[in-house]
Protein backbone atom coordinates (compact mmCIF):
# COMPACT_ATOMS: atom_id res chain seq x y z
CA UNK A 1 0.00 0.00 0.00
CA UNK A 2 2.80 2.57 0.73
CA UNK A 3 4.50 2.02 -3.03
CA UNK A 4 1.31 2.52 -4.41
CA UNK A 5 0.66 5.38 -2.56
CA UNK A 6 4.08 6.83 -3.19
CA UNK A 7 3.91 5.99 -7.46
CA UNK A 8 0.40 7.88 -6.74
CA UNK A 9 2.00 10.98 -4.58
CA UNK A 10 5.06 11.25 -7.66
CA UNK A 11 2.80 10.90 -10.57
CA UNK A 12 1.15 14.18 -9.19
CA UNK A 13 4.17 16.22 -9.08
CA UNK A 14 5.62 15.02 -12.31
CA UNK A 15 2.73 14.85 -14.44
CA UNK A 16 2.27 18.62 -14.40
CA UNK A 17 6.13 19.09 -14.63
CA UNK A 18 6.13 16.77 -17.83
CA UNK A 19 2.57 18.08 -19.58
CA UNK A 20 4.36 22.02 -18.96
CA UNK A 21 7.72 20.91 -20.68
CA UNK A 22 5.72 19.45 -23.42
CA UNK A 23 4.02 22.44 -24.37
CA UNK A 24 5.35 25.27 -26.87
CA UNK A 25 5.60 28.93 -26.17
CA UNK A 26 3.84 32.18 -28.28
CA UNK A 27 4.28 35.88 -27.61
CA UNK A 28 0.84 37.61 -27.82
CA UNK A 29 0.79 41.75 -27.71
CA UNK A 30 -2.58 42.87 -26.16
CA UNK A 31 -2.72 47.08 -27.02
CA UNK A 32 0.86 47.07 -26.91
CA UNK A 33 1.58 44.73 -23.52
CA UNK A 34 3.44 42.25 -24.52
CA UNK A 35 3.41 38.04 -23.02
CA UNK A 36 4.41 34.30 -23.21
CA UNK A 37 1.64 32.09 -23.20
CA UNK A 38 2.13 27.96 -23.13
CA UNK A 39 -0.31 26.85 -25.41
CA UNK A 40 -2.80 23.92 -24.43
CA UNK A 41 -3.86 22.48 -28.31
CA UNK A 42 -5.12 19.10 -27.23
CA UNK A 43 -7.37 17.66 -25.03
CA UNK A 44 -4.82 16.12 -22.35
CA UNK A 45 -2.85 19.35 -22.08
CA UNK A 46 -6.16 21.79 -21.96
CA UNK A 47 -7.36 19.49 -19.59
CA UNK A 48 -4.38 19.65 -17.27
CA UNK A 49 -3.67 23.39 -17.81
CA UNK A 50 -2.44 25.27 -14.76
CA UNK A 51 -3.46 22.67 -12.22
CA UNK A 52 -0.73 21.73 -9.24
CA UNK A 53 1.02 24.62 -10.16
CA UNK A 54 2.52 27.22 -7.78
CA UNK A 55 3.19 30.33 -9.14
CA UNK A 56 3.01 31.90 -12.36
CA UNK A 57 6.13 35.04 -13.66
CA UNK A 58 4.17 38.06 -14.42
CA UNK A 59 4.23 38.40 -17.58
CA UNK A 60 3.61 34.73 -18.74
CA UNK A 61 -0.01 32.96 -19.05
CA UNK A 62 -1.39 29.61 -20.77
CA UNK A 63 -3.34 30.27 -23.98
CA UNK A 64 -5.73 26.88 -25.05
CA UNK A 65 -6.66 26.68 -28.45
CA UNK A 66 -9.73 25.01 -29.54
CA UNK A 67 -10.79 23.48 -32.80
CA UNK A 68 -13.71 25.67 -33.51
CA UNK A 69 -15.66 28.88 -31.64
CA UNK A 70 -17.74 26.86 -29.09
CA UNK A 71 -19.33 27.92 -25.69
CA UNK A 72 -16.72 27.66 -23.00
CA UNK A 73 -16.09 27.19 -19.52
CA UNK A 74 -13.56 26.78 -17.16
CA UNK A 75 -13.25 25.95 -13.31
CA UNK A 76 -9.91 26.17 -10.85
CA UNK A 77 -9.85 22.88 -9.65
CA UNK A 78 -6.75 21.61 -8.21
CA UNK A 79 -5.39 25.08 -9.44
CA UNK A 80 -3.36 27.12 -6.52
CA UNK A 81 -2.84 30.39 -8.53
CA UNK A 82 -5.73 33.13 -8.58
CA UNK A 83 -6.69 33.61 -12.16
CA UNK A 84 -7.89 36.19 -14.78
CA UNK A 85 -9.52 34.26 -18.01
CA UNK A 86 -9.70 35.97 -21.21
CA UNK A 87 -12.32 34.41 -24.01
CA UNK A 88 -11.51 35.04 -27.08
CA UNK A 89 -13.25 34.62 -30.43
CA UNK A 90 -11.63 33.51 -34.13
CA UNK A 91 -11.42 37.71 -35.34
CA UNK A 92 -9.15 38.09 -31.83
CA UNK A 93 -11.63 40.08 -30.08
CA UNK A 94 -12.12 39.13 -26.12
CA UNK A 95 -15.79 38.61 -26.00
CA UNK A 96 -15.59 38.70 -21.86
CA UNK A 97 -12.77 38.08 -18.45
CA UNK A 98 -13.60 36.78 -15.66
CA UNK A 99 -11.59 36.39 -12.25
CA UNK A 100 -11.15 32.97 -11.14
CA UNK A 101 -10.91 31.68 -7.39
CA UNK A 102 -8.29 29.11 -6.58
CA UNK A 103 -9.03 25.54 -6.08
CA UNK A 104 -13.15 25.65 -6.87
CA UNK A 105 -15.34 23.83 -8.98
CA UNK A 106 -17.36 27.26 -10.28
CA UNK A 107 -18.12 27.72 -13.40
CA UNK A 108 -16.65 30.58 -15.45
CA UNK A 109 -18.05 30.95 -18.76
CA UNK A 110 -17.76 32.63 -22.15
CA UNK A 111 -20.87 35.15 -22.62
CA UNK A 112 -20.32 34.16 -26.20
CA UNK A 113 -18.80 31.41 -28.43
CA UNK A 114 -14.89 31.25 -28.64
CA UNK A 115 -12.08 29.70 -30.02
CA UNK A 116 -9.29 30.62 -27.35
CA UNK A 117 -9.17 31.41 -23.62
CA UNK A 118 -6.06 33.02 -22.16
CA UNK A 119 -4.90 32.63 -18.47
CA UNK A 120 -3.29 35.17 -16.98
CA UNK A 121 -2.43 36.39 -13.27
CA UNK A 122 -5.27 37.81 -11.70
CA UNK A 123 -5.86 40.91 -12.48
CA UNK A 124 -3.27 41.21 -15.41
CA UNK A 125 -5.93 42.22 -17.40
CA UNK A 126 -7.24 44.80 -15.61
CA UNK A 127 -3.79 46.70 -14.41
CA UNK A 128 -3.50 47.13 -18.34
CA UNK A 129 -6.83 48.19 -19.08
CA UNK A 130 -7.65 45.81 -21.06
CA UNK A 131 -11.08 44.84 -21.43
CA UNK A 132 -13.42 43.24 -24.16
CA UNK A 133 -13.51 44.25 -27.38
CA UNK A 134 -9.27 44.37 -27.15
CA UNK A 135 -7.59 42.52 -29.87
CA UNK A 136 -4.77 40.09 -29.32
CA UNK A 137 -1.96 39.68 -31.44
CA UNK A 138 -0.33 36.55 -32.69
CA UNK A 139 -3.06 34.40 -32.49
CA UNK A 140 -2.41 33.22 -35.53
CA UNK A 141 1.39 31.42 -34.92
CA UNK A 142 -0.53 29.05 -32.58
CA UNK A 143 -0.32 25.40 -33.23
CA UNK A 144 -4.14 24.23 -34.46
CA UNK A 145 -6.81 22.77 -31.54
CA UNK A 146 -7.10 19.33 -31.70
Amino acid sequence: MKKLFAILTFALYIAPAYAAEALSDITLDIRGHKLTAEVAATDATRTTGLMFRRMMPENRGMLFVFAQSEPLRFWMKNTYIPLSIAYIDEAGTIVNIADMKPQTTDGHPSTKPAKYALEMNQGWFAKRGIKAGAKINGLRNAPPGQ
